[in-house]
């Protein structure tokens, strides 16, 4: 598979991106954009400076300047993209990969993000040919400081600073080890740190919150210090994922509907973006707060786009991003976060209790099968449902009257990915033992 992905760049090190490959990276991406300056960040990974090294001199070596920010997490570059008004930024980072992988997210001003149709496989032409433009003169390296005023960008989306509860925030050794003392340090709330040290060998789990194992110390601690909310964080710090105080893993799509639900108190009428994996319960809740909701598909930079092109307020997405109109429509973990203490201090209720009136429906969660023919699979699903109401926004979703899939392939694996709701548990397990049987055959 080639490192030239849908939403970025990324492979295995040094297999696939290293020195020699990250400095092409470099000129190409440099020769893509055209910019005056392009600012660049990296996280903790053990071979990140190592590639920022040779990825900035590259794009030096075109004649561009490098505006560099340092150590930071994925929502910080995303501020830095419209704070310096640069007309390119890339985050060195694999997310929430495990540590044999790198990459580089890249985005253009205001963290409108480049993906495969809007540059990626413009820049990996570039990269293949190797044909780059000459510049006499090299680009400097320009250091830029921006924590103080990324931290008072954040601030303003807290409403209820008086607010105290005690957290455990789980940051896997990624970067909200050192984005959450920046923000916390100005709030009020306790906060139990586990695994802060920045360590891109992730000693003590994978900083991936979707692998329900990785949670589990959190949730034990959470009991154990009878606190009121626990809060983990992906590799780059972009995604957030919740546990109540009574240690129950949340889903995400339940998260969309209470921060959907404390926005629309003071913005009757927004439209709130939800991805087509959600909940029914979550257009359920955005109607009867008096907003208005919209279906859309799967990832980061499509989700993005919808923001801006519907004016949409706020999204989520059941991969634990959510998405703010206030941040340049980007994803934010950390605001995420703040904003469900909001919700929690607002309502004066533990979170435990918020959520118990959204266990409506029985969902499968995300089952993934490795299928050769992704395409010819959806359409033995169509035909086999063809009674329900059929969409193509992203793979095939049909809704019926008491239950409702979504078949979609991956744009990363070999793989057909199944979510699947219904009115009953047994509905529930009998359609999806269904449907899998369909998609094993």
């Amino acid at each position: 598979m080639s490192i030239f992905r849908a939403y970025d760049i990324r492979g295995l090190y040094p297999k696939d991106l290293n020195i020699n490959t990250a400095y092409k990276i470099g000129r190409a991406v440099a020769d893509f954009f055209r910019a005056k300056s392009i600012a660049v960040g990296r996280d903790m990974r053990v071979h990140g400076e190592l590639l920022f090294n040779a990825f900035t001199k590259g794009i030096m070596d075109q004649g561009t300047d490098v505006m560099d920010i340092g150590l930071i997490s994925t929502p910080m570059l995303y501020f830095a993209s419209a704070f310096l008004k640069t007309k390119a930024s890339v985050m060195v980072t694999a997310s929430h990969n495990p540590k044999e992988y790198n990459g580089f997210k890249l985005t253009r001003q205001n963290a409108i993000p480049v993906s495969g149709d809007t540059g990626i496989k413009d820049i990996e032409k570039l990269y293949t040919k190797g044909k780059f433009r000459r510049k006499g003169k090299k680009g400097k390296l320009i250091i830029k400081v921006i924590e103080k005023d990324y931290v008072r960008h954040v601030l303003k989306f807290v409403r209820r600073k008086e607010a105290q509860f005690k957290i455990v925030v789980d940051a896997a050794n990624g970067m909200a080890g050192k984005e959450v003392p920046l923000i916390f340090n100005h709030l009020k709330h306790t906060v139990i740190p586990m695994y802060f040290e920045l360590d891109g060998t992730f000693p003590n789990h994978d900083a991936n919150p979707l692998k329900g194992e990785t949670l589990t110390q959190l949730k034990r601690r959470v009991l154990q210090e009878k606190a009121d909310l626990g809060i983990a964080f992906d590799g780059d710090a972009d995604r957030a994922f919740f546990i109540t105080d009574e240690g129950e893993a949340l889903p995400s799509d339940f998260i969309t509907a209470l921060i959907a639900k404390s926005f629309l108190k003071q913005r009757k009428n927004a439209k709130i973006l939800y991805d087509l994996r959600s909940s029914w319960i979550v257009p359920e809740i955005v109607k009867a707060a008096k907003g208005r909701p919209k279906m859309c598909r799967v990832g980061h930079a499509f989700i993005k786009e919808s923001m801006r092109k519907e004016k949409a307020l706020f999204g989520g997405e059941l991969s634990g991003h959510f998405y703010f109109r206030d941040n340049w429509n980007a994803d934010s973990g950390i605001i995420a976060a703040l904003k469900i203490l909001d919700v929690m201090a607002e309502e004066k209720k533990p979170l435990s209790e918020l959520v118990n009136p959204l266990k409506k429906y029985y969902a499968t969660g995300e089952l993934n099968f490795e299928v050769k023919d992704k395409e010819k699979k959806m359409n033995e699903l169509a035909r086999k449902y063809k009674s329900g109401r059929i969409s193509r926004l992203d793979g095939i979703r049909i809704d019926f009257k008491d239950w409702w899939f979504n078949a979609r392939p991956s744009n990363t694996e070999p793989l057909l990915r199944l979510n699947l709701e219904a009115k009953t548990k047994e509905l529930m397990k009998k359609k999806k033992d269904e449907i899998v049987k369909i998609i094993k055959r």
